[in-house]
């Protein structure tokens, strides 16, 4: 880790659990603030810009949802992961659909969050060190910048959208098995399932796609992955 600390915001309402979560990271050697309210946290944010927020999902007043969408219209390189509580299955796929990066159910084990905070940081710096830029029809991927353009406009794409679509384009016309890409954007120690990747797909073909519904980029391939179709 490097010298100056990695901020995390931790916004949980019940109590036990918000310190549970902030006591092990901060054992962890991350710089973390935390709240119960979702109104209190759009207000830290002025001040306290984190690398990671960790959302609750069910909060009094402005709710995780409406925070995450937010969050992702004001600074949409911050990564975010989501906790849900079992059998909150629509909710989980709303947030991931309003740019969630990533969910836990609870209760969970700490060392499984810290070991995902990881992997989110280790993606995010592999996406800026690079210095490559990926042409593809109407598309340009300029991995030094890391922005995506369409027909010379960029597109607000989240950390994850870019790791996803630097991944496919730098394998034109592979079938891409959902495994291995979950342990090539999410890390070989994501925990988590396909559910995950197919909504962020979803979410990715929405923004450069000029059809979603029939996609010309990114193909599904039935009951394995997908593959990306590489134009001139």
């Amino acid at each position: 880790m490097n010298d100056e600390k990695v901020k995390v915001l931790v916004v949980e309402d019940e109590e036990s659990i918000r310190r549970f979560i902030t006591l092990n990271l901060s054992a962890a050697g991350y710089l973390v603030s935390d709240t119960a309210t979702g109104e209190d946290a759009l207000a830290m944010l002025k001040t306290f810009v984190p690398k990671v927020v960790v959302l609750d999902l069910m909060l009094p007043g402005i709710s995780g949802l409406e925070v995450c969408q937010q969050i992702r219209e004001t600074i949409p390189e911050t990564f975010v992961i989501m906790l849900t509580a079992k059998g909150q299955d629509t909710d989980k796929i709303l947030g991931l659909e309003l740019g969630a990066d990533d969910y836990m159910v609870k209760p969970f084990n700490p060392l499984e969050l810290i070991a995902r905070i990881k992997a989110i940081l280790r993606r995010g710096m592999n996406i800026r060190v690079s210095k490559e830029v990926y042409k593809c029809g109407d598309l340009s991927l300029d991995i030094t910048a890391n922005k995506l353009y369409k027909n010379d406009q960029e597109v607000e794409l989240t950390p994850i959208e870019f790791a996803l679509l630097k991944v496919f384009m730098k394998n034109p016309g592979r079938a891409l098995k959902r495994e291995e890409m979950l342990n090539t954007v999410w890390g070989d120690d994501y925990f988590g399932d396909t559910k995950t990747l197919d909504v962020h797909i979803r979410r990715l073909r929405e923004k450069i796609e000029d059809e979603p519904s029939q996609p010309k980029y990114i193909k599904t391939i039935w009951g394995s992955g997908y593959r990306w179709q590489q134009e001139s």
